[in-house]
């Protein structure tokens, strides 16, 4: 009807101050189960909608953007997007927005509290006092280890492995870096990533999931790690062999991994990894702090309504698309 709003579909709801100012712009529609929306759940949604917002891990693909011919753009709340076909996008004149930038420091307190975490065996602990089996001081119980004077190999050093390096100098770490990108920090030693693996006693994975990046680290790189090695993965799962990494964890080849991110996700429950002692997977909450998901949120809207009204994104991952002819 003349007038109406633009119908946008989002995949997932978002915090209110965000989601009022979408209603101001157009007439959303949210999936509010708790559960990831069916393909073809998303596909009938889509079918009449002008603009998308997805979160990580729900794939926008062909199927998808055959299914829904008035789209004119898709916004993620995310920084990654490999869970978007963007060459599809691209040829169709979509553009596609992300969120970097605002989830930073959110995420790097996570990997450093999962290398912390896992360091001082702080779940194991747990369990033994609600198990009942704290049985007063041990000079031999729970031995974990010390981050001072130990070294941390980041691979990758973008904005939120920049962000990891700073808190490692801050607790006495030597820090070594896989990167392209020249350090702005000093005391970060950059080196190639078959010497990080053999160097360092923990390693932190900071690399975006691309067909150069997928499975990293496999079964040849873990061999080159040190026995008592820790692994953290706050990037995207698929950087990781995770069959690899469970065979790894099992057999000693390197001492544990703290994981928040999977290839599947959620993590099936027979997921071998979920039954080793020394590995610990959390549910993907890097950026979960209130404030981080706020500001994700406000981006993601943003990026959405400047896309519906065509107009340029704050954030385009495909800044090609916006020249490119959209399909008859």
């Amino acid at each position: 009807m003349t007038g109406a709003l633009p119908r946008v579909v989002l995949t997932r709801p978002v915090p209110p101050g965000a989601f009022s100012r979408l209603c101001e712009k157009t007439a959303p529609e949210v999936w509010m189960e708790p559960t990831t929306i069916p393909p073809a759940e998303l596909r009938r949604r889509a079918a009449d909608a002008v603009g998308l917002l997805v979160v990580s891990g729900e794939r926008v693909d062909e199927e998808l953007l055959a299914a829904a011919p008035e789209l004119r753009v898709v916004s993620t709340m995310s920084v990654g997007y490999d869970h978007v076909d963007v060459s599809a996008l691209t040829a169709r004149g979509l553009p596609l927005g992300n969120t970097p930038g605002v989830l930073t420091e959110a995420t790097a307190d996570l990997a450093f509290a999962l290398l912390l975490a896992v360091a001082r065996r702080l779940v194991e602990a747990r369990d033994a006092v609600l198990t009942g089996r704290w049985g007063g001081w041990d000079p031999e119980f729970l031995l974990g280890r010390e981050l001072a004077g130990s070294t941390l190999g980041i691979v990758g050093l973008g904005r939120i492995g920049a962000a990891v390096a700073r808190r490692a100098l801050a607790f006495g770490m030597e820090v070594l870096a896989s990167t392209t990108r020249t350090p702005e920090l000093e005391g970060i030693e950059v080196v190639e990533l078959p010497s990080l693996l053999e160097r360092s006693e923990f390693v932190s994975l900071h690399v975006a999931l691309t067909p150069a990046t997928h499975h990293l680290i496999g079964a040849r790189e873990l061999a080159t790690m040190r026995r008592d090695a820790i692994l953290i993965n706050t990037a995207r799962g698929g950087v990781v062999d995770q069959v690899a990494l469970a065979a790894a964890l099992r057999d000693g080849t390197i001492a544990a991994a703290g994981l928040d991110v999977a290839e599947v996700e959620p993590v099936p429950p027979d997921d071998e990894l979920l039954r080793l002692d020394n590995c610990l997977v959390l549910p993907h909450v890097g950026s979960a702090t209130r404030a981080t998901r706020e500001k994700m949120a406000e981006l993601a809207v943003e990026n959405l309504i400047a896309g519906v009204n065509g107009e340029p994104l704050v954030h385009c991952v495909n800044a090609a698309a916006l020249g490119a002819p959209r399909p008859a």
